[in-house]
């Protein structure tokens, strides 16, 4: 062979080496990264080529479905029963903005691609059955969910409701809501009801419940007295404590401001009865800011990392603020900020003696066929006070709903505690105030089937008809009532 042709030769074998090496890059490397891509339309196809799993609530009953799509090259478009009801559990599923919440985190079960349902695909080769997708068996409570909804009606709010004896999740609600099935799929109709729903000021995509942080105000002082069993700085619930009245802000000439009467030294179980300010600020002073941290983060604050299997934003209590600023977060109010579903954690773990659970909202996977391909098992997350503690936490959450703020929680022949909580914020306060109610109820044999937080964000009521309970506690009751009575049938 002369030179010219091994030079050609040569050269044809570089380009066909290349070209193998090319391939073999893009099927085996990149191919992930170009299967996931957003310009990626076969995979949206794809996803919807098929009818999509269903997302079930407690007592089986599927509140998601699917339907076929005219005039379009996805073939099925998601549906929702009582959507508003229901999205901020089930989040969306659309052919053209994507999906969100248990839609897009359970996707490969919902849609029958996941690596566990291989053999059920295999087998639908050989039968000639057709793709389906697997079903998210949740943990919610259809009574209490509707009950948490329908009380809650027109206000800006929302509602995180927990069983504390496992974690499981029975209600999550945030108004107001929207319906996924608006812009389920990618007509001109679904992009005017996505933009308007994007650009809207009341924010009805995002879920209140698990992604907004408010400041908890009062209803924060259990953890401050939760702090002080801990540390020893308040022993018996109801020995006076040294607080004067007024209170001076520590390291300040500012007093703290009390919205009721009898707090000059009052105990603890009196100071949580009557919401006294002036108490807690002094006994999470004396419990100190490093405590009072350490005690929050053991309720779950300060963690970024709370999936259930949503992830919830993280609550915050400060870990750099000065002596006065912990005095005022001890009252929830300064840099304290919560989400619903921590703030229903921290009713929880009092409840269950002192053992908070991890909350979740999935109990199972399921094939198909119905076979579980997973099974939810609760697992405890810490222990944030000692039953001892937590029960006498309990006694006083009790008196704060049989003489104190929270007499609206009241339920015939139950055993119900709670408590009140009205949060300032804006520039100087000027901000019409969050009312926020925490309340659990009893079984007979003294556990705690539920546990509640409800905010509601638009309260224009008057101070104190929110200090009393009358806009949160009403929809506490309606859901510890539909989740005993539910329990009960």
């Amino acid at each position: 062979m002369n030179k010219p042709l091994r030079r050609i030769s040569l050269f044809c074998g570089l380009l066909v080496l290349a070209l193998l090496v090319r391939t073999n890059w893009l099927q085996y490397v990149q191919a992930e990264e170009l299967s996931t891509r957003k310009e990626n339309r076969r995979v949206q196809i794809a996803q919807y080529a098929t009818q999509r799993g269903n997302i079930i609530v407690k007592g089986g009953a599927p509140i998601t479905g699917s339907a076929t799509t005219d005039g379009s090259d996805y073939k099925y478009k998601r549906t929702y029963t009582d959507g508003p009801l229901w999205a901020p559990v089930t989040g969306y599923a659309s052919q053209a903005f994507g999906s969100t919440q248990l839609e897009s985190l359970e996707d490969g079960i919902l849609t029958g691609n996941d690596d566990r349902l291989f053999f059920d695909r295999t087998v639908g080769m050989f039968t000639g059955e057709k793709k389906q997708g697997g079903n998210v068996v949740t943990t919610l409570n259809p009574a209490a969910q509707k009950a948490a909804f329908e009380k809650l009606g027109d206000k800006v709010g929302a509602v995180a409701a927990i069983d504390p004896r496992t974690g499981a999740i029975l209600a999550l609600v945030s108004t107001p809501s929207y319906d996924p099935s608006s812009f389920a799929g990618n007509s001109k109709n679904d992009e005017k009801a996505w933009v308007s729903l994007k650009d809207s000021q009341d924010k009805k995509l995002v879920n209140r419940a698990l992604r907004e942080t408010y400041p908890p105000g009062s209803t924060f002082k259990v953890v401050t007295a939760a702090a002080a069993l801990e540390n020893s700085v308040v022993t018996d619930i109801n020995a006076p404590t040294d607080t004067p009245e007024p209170y001076i802000l520590p390291g300040t000439k500012t007093p703290m401001v009390n919205h009721a009467s009898g707090c000059e030294k009052a105990s603890l179980n009196k100071a949580l009865e009557v919401s006294c300010n002036s108490v807690f600020a002094n006994v999470g002073d004396k419990v100190g800011r490093d405590n009072m941290v350490k005690t929050a983060e053991k309720f779950g604050f300060n963690d970024d990392k709370i999936d259930t299997p949503v992830r919830a934003f993280s609550s915050v209590y400060d870990k750099t603020m000065s002596r006065d600023g912990n005095a005022q977060s001890s009252i929830g109010q300064f840099n304290t900020a919560a989400t619903p579903l921590q703030m229903a954690m921290v009713t929880a773990a009092i409840a269950n003696d002192g053992k908070l659970m991890k909350p979740y909202m999935v109990d199972q996977l399921t094939a198909p066929n119905l076979d579980v391909i997973e099974k939810h098992e609760p697992q405890e997350m810490s222990r944030p006070l000692s039953a001892a503690n937590a029960q006498k936490l309990q006694q006083m959450m009790v008196n704060v709903v049989e003489k104190g703020t929270g007499d609206k929680a009241k339920i015939k022949d139950v055993t119900v505690g709670g408590k009140t909580g009205t949060a300032q914020h804006g520039e100087k306060n000027a901000k019409r105030p969050y009312a926020w109610f925490i309340s659990y109820a009893e079984n007979p044999d003294g556990s705690s089937p539920v546990a509640v937080a409800v905010v509601v964000e638009d309260s224009d009521a008057s101070r104190e008809d929110i200090s009393g309970g009358g806009l949160a506690a009403p929809v506490a009751k309606a859901v510890m009532e539909a989740v005993l009575k539910s329990n009960k049938g």
